[in-house]
């Protein structure tokens, strides 16, 4: 049997802005339940998170990592992720195989860029909310401002399980066993405790006839139903406080996590379906030990020495040493011979996990990111729904060193994004450039460095390269004939297409509308790869085009000479001659940025963006005479922005940059790149 049942498990991912003290909170939390003997410090390299000589040496949390407590016969696993901007898809890849979120916010800087998005990626997939101001110590004249600042900026359902004690040595309950008479640095503990309560009995029409009629006093283990309830709706945000380096609040903080964190059969349920495209239906697990094995692969890492470790959630059934398993809709099953639970760099192997674990497999190639593990073939095409992972901003041309190594190059790049698919490969066939992309500079530094660190693999570099696309802002149709005929067999394919726009971002669609047989059906995938390879190359200055549908309208074949590469030719020739036709244009990629400053400083940082085509869309007042702005910016514009931060805020600027869309260019910019 599994160590520990369903409802005795919860599973929270730490997220938050780097420097807010996600890992230290991890570090009290373990040392608070006894889970280690003594306290690690980033600032030393000995907390037991980050543990890779890369996060040793860049001081800095740079891939998830794992560890677990138990608190009152509670399993707790926790989940501790990056914290810098580049690295939030990382952080990102963890939510599905969590119930909830602790987002820790540091109280002398209040709600920063990466907090925010992880709150509303957090909401977006429907994951339980628990907000943790952290480094209260010191920091007291700011914990009012920054709880008012989360109740306007994430709502009113955030409300305060504890608030910090005036004196400043710990806090006070305001759930459990409300303390009424210990002073407070702010806030009534009375008042706290009764709008907690009234937001809870809202979602219990009895439970909320027992309290207003009878006035009845109602206990944690009456509330624990309808609490679950408004924290899956998103109708409270628990807030507590807690300061990770003077061990302030974590006690009551873990009785948090045991006590209001839902467990897996009280979450949301996770987001399966089965079959793919529009043939895809929404699959509702039983959650039980009974069911069929399902579990999915959210993180993996692969070591040259080791090999190959997927880390997964187990959603339904149990899974043993010794069992025989299938990934995907592979046929030929793999055999479970080493079942281990994750506790930061050490694997403690265990001889089963049940529903809502996290465990790990090693040595198994075909683990992949998103890779559904089950027992029985009825789940072959079972998977979970793609997150929409944040779109790469930053590339630089790669290319090996040493001669001979351009093998080891591919394989190392696809190693490298197997663990991190917010990273991309792609090829400029033009330049005939391997260009690896990332979030951000220190993203793609940091894989070129683990490629040399850990796979011995050293690479020359060029200048990042700005992902500029291309489309169309009209319709238009073409018909093109190829006919080829020479000694033998001739080649003949004609292809009637339409071109026409599409909203942006919306990819590429086609479809056929051919009747009557004018195009054997066997040849219109051959018009669609010729079409993509046109799409690929480009027209204008060789960048690949998005956002355009291609219809066939018609064509004509030969019964002898029409072959594939017939109809990929003209396919090819025919939507060439329909793009020029239709007003192409290129696109340039919009980046959303937030640029947190000293007020001082405000209008050499806005005056500096609005001269780099930048557009400040608003600003908001942050603790500390700090403040943030937002602007939307073209990237190319931003090539050196980080470097002029620094020298403009004497290093204390911070930056943070996420896509947003495409845009036209201007037609200067465009002239400017076709000419190049």
């Amino acid at each position: 049997m599994p160590e520990h049942r369903i409802e005795q498990i919860r599973n929270a991912a730490l997220m938050g802005h780097s420097g807010s003290g996600k890992s230290s909170l991890l570090e009290a939390l373990l040392y608070g339940a006894r889970a280690i003997s003594q306290r690690g410090r980033v600032e030393d390299g000995t907390n037991h998170a980050d543990f890779t000589p890369q996060e040793k040496a860049h001081h800095h949390s740079l891939e998830a990592s794992f560890l677990s407590l138990d608190h009152n016969d509670i399993h707790i696993n926790l989940i501790d992720t990056p914290g810098l901007p580049d690295f939030f898809g990382r952080a990102q890849l963890a939510m599905p195989a969590v119930e909830s979120v602790l987002l820790v916010i540091n109280a002398s800087r209040g709600i920063e860029p990466i907090a925010q998005r992880a709150f509303e990626e957090a909401r977006r997939q429907g994951k339980s909310i628990l907000i943790v101001v952290n480094q209260m110590d010191g920091n007291e004249a700011q914990l009012e401002s920054v709880l008012e600042q989360i109740q306007t900026q994430f709502g009113h359902g955030c409300l305060p399980l504890n608030l910090p004690k005036a004196d400043g040595t710990g806090v006070v309950d305001c759930y459990f066993s409300p303390d009424y008479d210990t002073p407070t640095r702010f806030g009534d503990v009375r008042s706290c405790h009764d709008a907690l309560i009234d937001t809870v009995v809202e979602q219990d029409e009895a439970l909320m006839e027992i309290y207003l009629e009878q006035e009845e006093s109602l206990t944690p283990e009456q509330l624990h139903a309808p609490l679950e309830t408004a924290l899956r709706h998103g109708e409270l945000v628990p807030v507590c406080f807690a300061s990770a380096e003077q061990q302030m609040g974590i006690n009551h903080l873990l009785q948090i996590l045991a006590q209001v964190l839902p467990n897996p059969q009280e979450a949301n349920p996770p987001n399966f379906v089965n079959g793919w495209g529009d043939e895809a239906k929404p699959v509702k697990l039983t959650l039980d030990e009974a069911g069929h094995l399902l579990a999915h692969v959210f993180r993996v890492s692969i070591d040259p020495y080791v090999g190959r470790l997927g880390v997964f959630r187990i959603h339904q059934g149990v899974l043993r040493t010794g069992q025989k398993l299938f990934i995907g809709a592979d046929r030929k099953p793999i055999k479970v011979a080493h079942l281990v639970k994750l506790q930061g760099k050490d694997q403690v192997e265990v001889t089963s996990a049940g529903p809502g674990d996290i465990c790990a497999l090693a040595k198994i190639d075909g683990l992949e990111v998103g890779a559904i593990l089950h027992d029985h073939h009825e789940e072959d095409n079972f998977h979970m729904v793609d997150q929409d992972l944040p779109q790469p901003l930053f590339g630089l041309a790669v290319r090996p060193k040493r001669r001979g190594d351009e093998q080891k190059l591919a394989e190392v790049l696809h190693k490298l994004v197997a663990e991190d698919p917010s990273l991309q490969i792609s090829h400029d066939g033009v330049d005939n450039e391997t260009v690896l992309q990332g979030l951000g500079d220190m993203h793609v530094q940091i894989a070129l460095e683990k490629a040399q660190q850990v796979f011995n693999l050293d690479m020359d570099t060029q200048k990042p390269s700005v992902a500029y696309r291309e489309t169309i802002t009209s319709s238009a149709e073409s018909r093109y004939r190829h006919k080829k005929q020479s000694g033998g067999a001739g080649q003949f394919g004609e292809v009637h297409l339409k071109v026409e726009p599409l909203p942006r971002g919306s990819g590429f669609e086609f479809t056929s509308k051919v009747v009557g047989g004018a195009i054997p059906s066997q040849f219109i995938p051959a018009i669609e790869k010729g079409v993509k390879e046109a799409m690929r190359e480009g027209i204008l200055a060789g960048f690949p085009m998005q956002d355009i549908r291609v219809v066939v309208l018609d064509g004509k074949h030969h019964p002898v000479d029409s072959k594939e590469i017939a109809f990929h030719m003209a396919g090819k020739k025919a939507f060439l001659e329909a793009v020029m036709a239709s007003s192409p244009v290129l696109l340039e990629p919009i980046v959303d940025m937030h640029v947190q400053v000293h007020q001082d400083k405000m209008g050499d940082i806005t005056g500096d963006l609005s001269a780099h085509r930048a557009m400040v869309c608003g600003t908001q007042a942050l603790a500390n005479q700090q403040v943030d702005i937002n602007a939307e910016a073209p990237l190319a514009a931003l090539d050196d922005y980080a470097t002029r931060l620094k020298a403009m805020t004497g290093g204390e600027g911070q930056l943070s940059m996420a896509f947003s869309r495409y845009e036209v260019v201007p037609p200067n910019v465009q002239q400017q790149l076709m000419a190049h």
